[in-house]
């Protein structure tokens, strides 16, 4: 094989695994969000403990994608589209950290949560809402993979559903808070896990983002609609 044929084929090969890597952080991610929702949904302490202990690895694989995503550049001198596929595991991976990070704050709430008394169907409106931010993190990890600029697109508009959902959870938590002040503290850490979700699903957004910036050359512009008529809470 020549020099220079077997040159590319292992850059090629280190491109495929680095792009494996995200997949597989990116799996991690789905799974953190997943049970986050159902610790919280079936009171189950263990299962949120279990999503607290696991962000260590995320973070971790987070600093791999990086490192491995530094040395190939340095080492391969990519040419423009490749260099562009490198930079995007920086953002790619660091939008899915931050995602766990939000999973992990729903894990710690929930540990409070359970030792409250529960309010009847709240906690599965939720994990509704969880569930929607799986998917579409799901289906931008294909996007990114497969390069479909239409699939991200896609992604980024479900983004709407996302808040809206969080608007009404919003309103439904502060009914519950006037209507009976014994809900006031449980309904405050509901909300501000609604909340971490509703942040989730900006993450994703970003990553969509990013994919059609790979694919086409350019960012999208503004024209994707927020829906949010509620007041501004940051969560922890």
């Amino acid at each position: 094989m020549p020099k220079q044929e077997h040159i590319v084929s292992s850059f090629d090969r280190d491109l495929e695994g680095i792009q494996t890597r995200i997949m597989r952080m990116g799996g991690m991610v789905e799974e953190a969000i997943a049970n986050a929702s159902t610790a919280l949904n079936t009171r189950d302490l263990e299962l949120a403990q279990a999503v607290r202990a696991g962000d260590r690895a995320i973070d971790a694989a987070e600093m791999d994608l990086n490192e491995e995503a530094a040395r190939i550049i340095a080492l391969r001198q990519p040419a423009a589209s490749d260099l562009r596929t490198l930079l995007s595991v920086f953002r790619v991976s660091g939008n899915l950290e931050r995602i766990a990070d939000y999973a992990k704050n729903i894990a710690k709430r929930s540990e409070s949560v359970i030792e409250l008394p529960a309010i009847p169907g709240d906690t599965a409106a939720l994990k509704r809402m969880a569930r929607q931010v799986e998917m579409m993190l799901k289906d931008v990890l294909d996007a990114y993979i497969q390069r479909d600029a239409d699939l991200a697109e896609d992604v980024r508009q479900r983004d709407l559903e996302v808040d809206q959902m969080y608007s009404a959870l919003f309103r439904e938590y502060l009914t519950h808070m006037m209507e009976d002040p014994r809900h006031i503290t449980t309904c405050m850490h509901l909300h501000f896990m609604a909340k971490n979700i509703e942040r989730m699903g900006d993450h994703v957004t970003s990553v969509a983002e990013q994919v059609i910036y790979l694919v086409t050359g350019e960012i999208p512009g503004d024209e994707r609609l927020k829906h949010n008529d509620t007041p501004f809470i940051q969560g922890a």
